[in-house]
């Protein structure tokens, strides 16, 4: 098992930088293979590039979209791992706590209302971000009021408070003189990553790794917690407090991914189970193989919203749906696939 884990993270980190590569020279504007490869080369080892014109394209727009598409994709991935593992349930994603609903109420504020103008350029992912984190807060508090952190409470709780912050995110709009804000909204729920830059890296990239680490390291007490609370608490399990960390650090990955990129929806539901398929529900190799898989799928989603139609560009989630869909419901038809089992 060990071989096979270690055969399958070695096989897909390979496809990732296949990926990375090559997906970069798809856009508006589509570049030969060679000038993306000595444009990275010569970025790579700090030489001179005589190609100002591809430099730019690469260096400065489609590398940091691309490896925010990586980000995000591993994040969400992981992110679907965990929430199936906190609510015991298979048809879990990372949206299932309202966050993704209360980015939209932020988002919707600052393109309505004006919000967060003072953060400029970053005032819609600073609204978007504390609209999540709000959300998270509420939907904590209001579980937590009525009982605990218990599977069947977060999803009702989750389903409930998400509904309700997007009837406010609805109402932002309906009242807005701004004719235009309805399409911005809904364009960025649907998720995109058009306004990718460097300086938009340093956060999802730090928080993916902390909550990747945390849940790597945690992997047995997953492993516990998924099985049953009552099995979990027989072999020494915090319960308790492991809901709680676990809870706090979803809401803080899905809010920063959210507020980066918009509602992407598909990957953190179906990936989870992809990656079951391949490697089993132990989360030591889950967690790895779920992360790249992600990363890959979300690259390559990306890439057909760039193509399709360009140079119009596709939301990220009606992609991911139509390519979701079909696969999850195959992943259903295979008779070894047992979720948890």
């Amino acid at each position: 098992m060990r071989l096979r884990v270690g055969a399958t993270v070695l096989v897909l980190v390979a496809l990732l930088g296949l990926s990375v590569v090559v997906s970069t020279a798809f856009g508006a504007e589509q570049l030969p293979l060679g000038s993306v490869a000595r444009v990275l080369w010569a970025r790579t080892c700090g030489c001179a590039t005589t190609d100002l014109a591809s430099d730019t394209i690469v260096w400065q727009f489609r590398v940091p979209r691309v490896l925010l598409a990586v980000l995000v994709g591993a994040g969400l991935a992981l992110a679907g791992v965990g929430m199936q593992t906190l609510v015991r349930n298979p048809l879990a994603d990372p949206y299932l706590l309202g966050v993704s609903s209360g980015a939209g109420v932020g988002a919707s504020a600052v393109l309505t209302m004006g919000l967060f103008a003072s953060a400029g350029v970053y005032a819609l992912t600073a609204g978007a971000l504390a609209g999540a984190l709000a959300a998270a807060l509420v939907v904590f508090g209001v579980a937590t009021a009525q009982g605990g952190l218990t599977p069947l409470r977060l999803v009702l709780t989750g389903t409930v408070l998400g509904s309700a912050f997007s009837a406010l995110a609805s109402f932002l709009v309906f009242r807005s003189t701004d004719p235009a804000a309805a399409q911005s909204v809904l364009f960025w729920l649907l998720g995109s990553l058009a306004g990718a830059g460097w300086q938009q890296l340093v956060l999802p990239a730090a928080v993916v790794a902390v909550v990747g680490v945390l849940m790597f390291l945690g992997s047995r007490w997953l492993d516990a917690l998924l099985i049953g609370p009552e099995t979990a608490s027989a072999v020494g399990v915090p319960v308790r407090q492991v809901r709680i960390t676990l809870f706090v650090a979803l809401g803080v990955l899905v809010g920063v991914l959210v507020a980066v990129s918009g509602g992407i929806g598909f990957v953190g539901l179906v990936v989870p189970h992809a990656a079951r398929l391949l490697v089993g529900p132990r989360h030591r190799a889950l967690l790895p193989v779920a992360a790249v898989l992600g990363a890959v799928f979300l690259v390559w989603v990306d890439v057909v919203t760039r193509i399709a139609v360009r140079p119009t560009e596709i939301p990220l989630s009606v992609v991911s749906g139509l390519i979701g869909a079909p696969a999850f419901l195959a992943l259903l038809g295979r008779r070894r696939y047992r979720f948890g089992s």
